[in-house]
């Protein structure tokens, strides 16, 4: 099978929505790794995104041109969606039967992962979908601007599942070239303070055991990931936010790591570092006998990560 892969945007003037992540770089990931992973097991794939472009309509019309001069069997365009910061999930659009077909195992393996299920939808109205001679599909892989949906966000998992959709076939999942050990683990989370079920440290031994599977889960809840007790791209990346010990300040700062500092401090976890979260930070200083001025600096981070 030849497919066509369309990165969706990353072509200035032609950009995608920005929300907690940008939309660019989270199709550059997945699409990269959709198109690997289609030529590892076979199939013929041809980039369709243009290096260049004047103009929004231009960029999409060379898409279009790409697949059609190179007579791909499918194309399938890679986006991510952006709203209101409150709509969550996965919607692929289709423009006609066959589409729809193949639109159907594409969804139901990126519901399998978690997101919600928006369904296939009319896409007679896409300029991809209207202009590629072949049957084509679009992929909304969730919400950039919606919490829930960027804390599950996982490309590896998402390229899989599109590959999987597009070929019935399961493809390989890469190897990340520095994957993070189950003592790295246990040593994060004994930094992080993040306890066993007795209250006590982590044993610093590298086996995952009940314990430290429980305290991962404790530390996903915490932070608002997906509570697996398997310390994933997604735990880690909250982890190494933190442990950055990056400059919080009010009405600056949100996500999971405020999460994390206002339930290490004492204030209702909403993830928004406002005046409830600022007035919990001087309290902890004060406690701490250190400079109180409601921002979580050095000083403070030295203290929350002793």
């Amino acid at each position: 099978m030849k497919y066509g892969i369309d990165i969706g945007h990353n072509c200035p003037p032609d950009t995608g929505a920005r929300g907690i992540r940008k939309e660019d770089d989270m199709t550059l990931d997945v699409g990269t790794k959709v198109a690997s992973k289609l030529k590892a097991l076979g199939h013929q794939v041809v980039d369709c995104k243009p290096s260049r472009a004047w103009s929004v309509g231009n960029s999409l019309q060379q898409r279009c041109n790409s697949a059609n001069a190179n007579r791909v069997d499918r194309f399938v365009s890679i986006h991510f969606n952006a709203f209101n910061s409150k709509a969550k999930g996965i919607e692929v659009f289709a423009a006609s039967n066959t589409g729809r077909e193949i639109a159907k195992p594409v969804l139901d393996n990126l519901v399998e992962l978690g997101y919600s299920n928006r369904g296939v939808k009319d896409g007679s109205h896409l300029y991809v979908l209207k202009n590629t001679a072949m049957p084509a599909i679009l992929v909304e892989c969730c919400f950039c601007d919606n919490q829930e949906d960027m804390d599950r966000y996982e490309a590896e998992a998402l390229a899989n599942a599109i590959v999987k959709g597009l070929t019935g076939q399961t493809p390989s999942t890469s190897k990340p070239e520095e994957q993070k050990s189950a003592l790295d683990l246990q040593k994060a989370l004994n930094r992080l303070k993040i306890r066993s079920p007795k209250g006590s440290p982590l044993p610093e031994d590298g086996s995952i055991d009940d314990e430290t599977k429980a305290a991962t889960k404790t530390f996903q809840a915490m932070v608002g990931v997906t509570p697996t007790g398997i310390g994933g791209p997604t735990t880690w990346q909250v982890i190494d936010q933190i442990l950055a010990m990056p400059v919080l300040r009010e009405n600056h700062a949100s996500g999971s790591i405020v999460k994390y500092l206002q339930r290490r401090v004492g204030s209702e976890a909403d993830g928004i570092f406002g005046p409830g979260t600022a007035a919990a930070v001087q309290r902890f200083q004060q406690q701490q006998g250190i400079t109180v001025d409601g921002i979580v600096g050095a000083q403070s981070w030295a203290k929350l990560l002793a």
